[in-house]
Formats: structure tokens, sequence, C-alpha cells
């Protein structure tokens, strides 16, 4: 696969903007994906500048960039700070993370991401590790699917649609579980159906919502004070997150308060509300049309 399948970049100028990047420090691109984003951080940083970008996928590893400064470690972003540990970089500039699934990964058939392909329902954002979605399937049981689909994929009717799935089990291609949902996606908004359910799905493989969380958690720890944390969102799930943990330094709920009632937040924010890409980078790149872009600072810890 050449980089050529891999989207352009999202939101470019933004992210490099809020990372303000310092020609000697030290970046993480924590989704390389095509590698878009991570060359032109690499073009803007000097010979002491350093980028060590995350991906799970074996498909990225054939986008690997060969570069001194530049290392890739072939890992979930989840593991963020064992391996900024590893590499010797416990604290940094400056994170990125573009969390949507690459369009590399989408227009894989056999891998199962996208409805409008037939393929094997597998959606493993790293097909070596965990269970392909046709598995999960047969072994989640009703409850837990059908708030799987209300509450990663907001589908209409989720405790009907979860009963359709499990009553056609065993369902192992793509084709077959758009067949399931046939029925409920016949008119206006449930057009949207298959999109909805394939989402929720391939969230649940993926433990997406886990792994998010242990990130943004890492992240507040491996920032260097004055460091920047540059966050896309596709979904609301994740944005409100990503909000939470720059607003109030944690994933849900509020700050902690100290002795005098002050709230002890980690970050300051760069963007009250999220940044989105402008109509002619929707027209370009149709997957930047859901990007909501989000950054915050980290505040020096001053001790009262």
């Amino acid at each position: 696969m050449g980089t050529m399948s891999y989207h352009s970049p999202v939101l470019l100028a933004e992210c490099l903007d809020f990372l303000h990047l310092r020609p000697d420090g030290t970046y993480v691109d924590a989704t390389f994906g095509g590698g878009g984003h991570s060359r032109a951080i690499l073009e803007r940083l000097g010979p002491q500048g350093r980028l060590i970008a995350f991906d799970q996928d074996p498909d990225a590893q054939a986008n690997a960039l060969d570069d001194p400064r530049f290392t890739l470690v072939p890992h979930n972003f989840e593991h963020l700070k064992r391996f900024l540990k590893l590499n010797r970089a416990p604290q940094v500039d400056g994170i990125l993370a573009d969390l949507g699934v690459s369009s590399h990964q989408l227009d894989v058939p056999e891998r199962g991401f996208a409805h409008k392909y037939d393929g094997p329902l597998d959606m493993r954002m790293n097909p070596e590790a965990g269970q392909p979605a046709s598995e999960w399937l047969n072994e989640v049981g009703e409850l837990e699917l059908r708030k799987v689909l209300a509450e990663y994929g907001d589908v209409e009717r989720p405790a009907a649609v979860a009963a359709a799935i499990l009553r056609a089990l065993p369902v192992a291609t793509t084709a077959e579980l758009k067949a399931v949902l046939e029925p409920f996606s016949q008119r206006g908004r449930n057009a949207k159906l298959p999109a909805r359910v394939f989402q929720a799905i391939r969230i649940a493989v993926n433990r997406e919502m886990d792994v998010l969380d242990r990130f943004l958690t890492d992240c507040v720890d491996s920032l260097k004070p004055g460091g920047r944390l540059v966050v896309m969102s596709y979904h609301s799930l994740e944005d409100r997150r990503v909000k939470n943990l720059m607003r109030e330094g944690r994933l849900d709920g509020e700050a902690d308060r100290d002795d005098f009632g002050r709230r002890l937040v980690p970050f300051t924010l760069l963007t009250r509300k999220p940044v989105s890409a402008g109509p002619e980078e929707c027209a370009i790149n149709p997957r930047s049309r859901s990007a909501r872009l989000r950054a915050a600072q980290k505040i020096d810890a001053h001790h009262g």
C-alpha cells in the first residue's frame, strides 16, 4: 500500500499553529496513519528536534519516515507513557492526536470497517490483536449490544436492532450485517443506520473509549509545563472526553480544588469552542467535515 491511499491530513495548518513548534522540541504524533501530520511537523523541526509517532496498525509501518529525528512506535497510543519513557522522552513539548479512523482503513475491503464494501466483518485497527467483530458479536450479550448501539452509534430502536443482529448470527461479512439492518434503514434519518451500527461495533471491538481515556490521562503527565495538547475528535463521545480533560483535568466530573477552593486544572484552553474545517477543506477532504479540533496548554505548576 503506497501512501497515496491515505487521506490528506485534517486541519493541518491549525494543528501546526496550536502545537507552536519549537525547532529543538520533542513532539508526539499519537495517530501516525499515512504520516501526513508527521511529515509536516518534521519539516518544521531543526536537527535537534524529535518526533515520536504511534500506530498500532501494521499497514502504517510502510509509511515510516526515513529521518534520524523520527521514531515510529508500533503500538496503540494507550501505551503513551510507557513508550515515551522507553524512548527517553518522559515529557514532551507537544502531543497531537487525530482520532478518526483513517480513510485507508475504511477503504481496504478486507479490513471490514466500511459498510459500503463487502469484506470479512473484522474492524480491528490492529488485525494482529484482539477479536474480529464477527467473533465479538458471537459472544456479546443482548443487553451489552443494545448499550453499545445506543451509546456509541446513537442508533434508534437499539433493542430491536440488537435482537435482529443476534438472531442472524453467525454474521461473517459486512454484507451479511448490512442485510440484517436493511429492514430498519428504509426511510429518512435511518438511511444512516448502517454507518451508525458499524461505528458502534467498531468502537466496542477496538475498546476505543477505554483507550482514549487512558491516553488522555497519560497526556497530562507526559507534557512539559507549557507543552501543547492538540486533539481532533469525530463524534460527540470523543469530543466530550477531550473537552472535559482540557477543562477540568479529568474525564468526567469537575476539577479538584485546593484548600482555598481554587480549581486545580492542568491546562489553559487555547480553543474555547472546537475548531472545524472550512468549506474548501471539506470539499477536498470529506473526512474533515466531522472533525472537531481542541487545543490546550499545560500550566506551569504553581505551588501556592
